[in-house]
């Protein structure tokens, strides 16, 4: 049976940038509650909401103080469950972010734990001493550079904090700790939400002392109970965030016999431009590469036994369209390029906040204008170890999560219609031309290419149930695949790059479906454009 997250699109809102409604310069609830008829319009199906719990700030809400309460800066509990309604009148269901591998440390229960080694809520978190030879106990490093432990001073221990030094790590293998994160979630489902997005949920089974930070043993065990506890028998969305996940991996986590989650997010594509798992270690995109990994993720997981997302940008990456697009001469070109290749692909598609407009990277030109303490500590860990300025600036501006975190663009107005006053992070001086406003206005703008594959989705089983089969022989930039459920037969092809591309295929071409350029006439002896991309139906010679 299809579910309805099969069929869905789902739109990330990062409500920090999304809309401010009382002129404090910082996105809240009641502005998303204003924004609800254009994410209709769009026709998405339900919206992943990034944190807003109540929350310190030190990571943009995925430092989690309370989590049943809402962060006075994007309203009130009150405002929550108004967009939850309002939200359900439009047939979109609100997808709650869930941050349960760490907390913030001025979360009640670190600030008990944290005032002895025999308090009850110490085995709350992961505490432990020092080594033999002084400092932390072991060599593993945070996400966000440095030691991952921190020497707490009231007790002479350190804590593990796998992102923050202000995020220490949850002990999953308390089972009090557990109990009490599936109670919260119950909270939250009465509420009638939708589902559940749960960040770096391949951690939570880390063991600590024997260096294993994904995938631990304990970890499909833990999703299991916390499914019996908790959505086990509701129709909720559930995916988790898994860094580390292979094919077989994420087959774990989906399949429905094993009772863990709807589906997870894999990185393996979003690494293809960096060197040695170093995120900041910048190579070029090598498209072939690219092609490779999405076919992969297309065959070797077993779509008959589970799910699997589909996205290209979240708050923590780079815009598609300066990464890997031409975010100049083809920004509407390459975005519609991608938008094509990725929504026709079999799996729930994610889109993410300005994607649907072409928003782009806003470099910056010096580190005072970043926010992102993940860049701030690379930038002040680098400085450090003699690294030039100008290289590590390079890199944010690359890679730098701030690029997917400036305010959405919703007209040529001052702040681009986001706040009345100054925003908490700048605004992408190209707001005067890239806005909402601007593509509701252009009947050929990406919006409208968003808008047909979304709705495609909802009227095509082909591409919710058929199978996928990769073209093989193409030039190294281009990437074809048919989608096929009986009879049907849908070509999709892209040009992946800014160069003119062969293209030779023997199939009978009958309908273009979508494009993003002039309809071909023939499929055979062609020469695809930059970025190129279109779907059609075909008969198969």
């Amino acid at each position: 049976m299809t579910q309805w997250w099969q069929r869905a699109v789902i739109y990330q809102v990062y409500p920090q940038s999304f809309q401010d409604s009382n002129g404090d310069g910082i996105g809240d609830l009641k502005g998303l509650i204003q924004r609800l008829d254009y994410l209709q319009k769009l026709g998405i199906d339900a919206i992943w909401l990034s944190p807003v719990y109540q929350s310190p700030g030190q990571d943009n809400g995925y430092d989690i103080s309370d989590y049943q309460a809402i962060n006075p800066q994007f309203g009130t509990m009150a405002d929550l469950e108004a967009l939850i309604r309002q939200a359900k009148a439009r047939d979109i269901r609100i997808i709650m972010d869930l941050v349960v591998n760490h907390t913030s440390d001025e979360h009640r229960w670190f600030k008990v734990s944290r005032q002895s080694r025999a308090n009850p809520y110490r085995d709350y978190y992961i505490w432990r001493d020092g080594s033999a030879i002084g400092g932390p106990p072991n060599a593993m490093k945070s996400t966000f550079s440095g030691s991952a432990w921190q020497r707490d001073e009231a007790t002479g221990q350190y804590y593990l904090h796998l992102f923050g030094d202000k995020q220490p790590d949850l002990n999953w293998a308390n089972p009090q700790v557990r109990q009490a994160i599936y109670k919260m979630m119950n909270f939250w489902i009465s509420k009638g939400i939708g589902g559940f997005r749960m960040d770096v949920i391949d951690l939570i089974g880390k063991e600590p002392d024997r260096g294993i930070r994904e995938n631990g043993p304990k970890l499909h065990p833990y999703l299991q109970e916390m499914n019996r506890a908790t959505f086990g028998d509701t129709d909720l969305l559930t995916v988790g965030e898994t860094w580390g996940a292979t094919p077989s991996i994420a087959q774990q986590y989906a399949d429905p016999k094993r009772h863990e989650l709807s589906m997870v997010f894999q990185f393996e594509m979003m690494q293809l431009d960096q060197q040695n798992d170093d995120k900041w270690a910048l190579r070029p995109l090598d498209p072939a590469a690219l092609k490779q990994v999405l076919i992969k993720w297309q065959t070797a997981f077993d779509y008959t036994k589970g799910w699997n997302s589909l996205f290209w940008n979240n708050h923590d990456l780079p815009r598609i369209v300066s990464r890997w697009g031409n975010d100049q001469r083809y920004r509407v070109k390459s975005a519609k390029m991608f938008a094509i290749l990725l929504h026709l692909l079999r799996g729930t598609p994610y889109v993410y906040q300005g994607e649907e407009i072409g928003m782009t990277n806003a470099p910056v030109a010096s580190i005072v204008d970043v926010q992102d303490i993940e860049s701030v500590n690379m930038y002040r860990e680098q400085m450090a170890l003699g690294q030039s300025e100008k290289t590590i600036l390079t890199a944010i501006n690359a890679k730098g999560r701030d690029n997917a975190r400036t305010p959405m663009q919703w007209r040529d107005a001052p702040n681009a219609g986001f706040t009345t006053s100054q925003p908490w992070l700048r605004v992408n001086p190209n707001y005067h031309t890239i806005n909402v406003a601007a593509a509701l206005d252009d009947p050929d703008s990406i919006f409208y290419t968003y808008q047909q594959l979304i709705r495609l989705r909802h009227e095509n089983d082909v591409i919710v149930n058929g199978r996928f089969e990769a073209i093989e022989n193409l030039a190294p930039a281009v990437m074809a695949y048919y989608r096929v459920l009986g009879h049907t037969r849908w070509l999709v092809v892209v040009n992946l790059s800014e160069k003119r591309q062969p293209l030779d295929l023997n199939d009978q071409l009958e309908k273009t479906i979508v494009t993003n350029d002039a309809p071909l006439q023939s499929l055979t002896d062609q020469t695809l454009q930059p970025y190129q991309a279109f779907a059609a139906i075909v008969r198969h010679v």
